[in-house]
């Protein structure tokens, strides 16, 4: 007992014991709650109701047992009749629901068939203005180095199909491990798929780097307004899906080319993929390469970067 204690007359509740036992923590006969879990696996109230019930139930006689059951038909009789009703009325709307699939499918073939057909008119067009633009420029020098300077641009905007040698980068997923135990080899869980959206940008930029003059993927010609991004498990080219094997045609001095990228990042990142999960790589110097124009659209908001 402290000295204040002492003075104002308070009571010291370690009185009469030792001074091991008065420092000696004070135990509360607590229950474990994990215990109470795992012993006591019914409520105690409702363990009450079921021994009362128990103790004030009688013996079902032989009528009240068929009341029992004839009111379970009754509720079977229901759930019957409703399923009955259900599976009536979906047949019975199952003819005008394929009639309505049937007609938006040959709604949307004919809508592509048209866009397809405008699609070539543009390109027949746009062919003949730039036979007369061209022949309109080629009488006179100022003309010509005009007309120059617009093939530069129009390879810049990728807005003109472009032939001429070149590389050929080939990349192969490499689908199903033999083990499907092994989901270690996989780059998204869930998936299959190796080679991801941010793998063909840095090939497509490496290219860029190494003097690559045009490039398309997949077939589609990369412009200024040609994105390539991941859409859940498909890579989309421009808004196109494209699947393995991913192609990608660079038009430019080859050898040159060549002897650049084989050091490129975007190279490298494709060697250790091969050699991590067995992703197909070739790269192969080609003659004759055919890109097509990529789409035009109109630049609202531009700025120049560098000088």
């Amino acid at each position: 007992m402290t000295e204040p204690d002492r003075l104002l007359g308070g009571y010291d509740p370690n009185a009469g014991r030792s001074a091991h036992a008065a420092q000696r923590p004070t135990l509360i006969p607590v229950p474990s709650l994990l215990r109470a879990l795992l012993s006591e696996h019914l409520d105690p109230g409702y363990a009450a109701a079921a021994e009362k019930r128990d103790r004030a139930g009688e013996p079902r006689t032989g009528r009240a047992r068929a009341v029992g059951w004839l009111w379970q038909a009754l509720a079977a009789m229901l759930v019957a009749t409703v399923f009955a009703a259900a599976v009536a009325q979906a047949r019975s709307v199952e003819p005008g629901v394929r009639s309505a699939q049937q007609l938006l499918v040959r709604s949307v073939r004919a809508e592509e068939g048209s866009a397809t057909t405008l699609a070539q008119e543009r390109s027949a067009l746009s062919t003949r203005v730039d036979d007369v633009q061209r022949h309109a420029l080629a009488e006179d020098a100022e003309g010509q180095r005009l007309l120059g300077r617009l093939d530069e641009l129009s390879l810049a905007a990728a807005s003109r199909p472009i032939i001429g040698p070149g590389l050929t980068v080939t990349i192969t997923d490499p689908g199903a491990s033999p083990n499907l135990s092994d989901v270690s080899k996989q780059r998204v869980n869930g998936s299959r798929q190796i080679i991801l959206d941010r793998d063909l940008q840095l090939v497509v930029n490496s290219l860029w780097a190494s003097g690559a003059e045009a490039i398309s993927v997949g077939g589609a010609r990369i412009g200024p307004n040609v994105t390539i991004r991941q859409a859940g498990g498909a890579i989309l080219v421009d808004n196109n899906p494209t699947s393995s094997p991913y192609t990608i045609l660079a038009v430019g001095p080859p050898h040159a080319m060549r002897d650049v990228f084989d050091n490129s990042p975007g190279l490298q990142r494709l060697r250790l993929l091969e050699m991590s999960y067995g992703v197909g790589v070739a790269v192969n110097v080609s003659d004759g390469l055919s890109l097509p124009a990529g789409s035009v659209r109109d630049v609202k908001f531009a700025k120049q970067i560098g000088p």
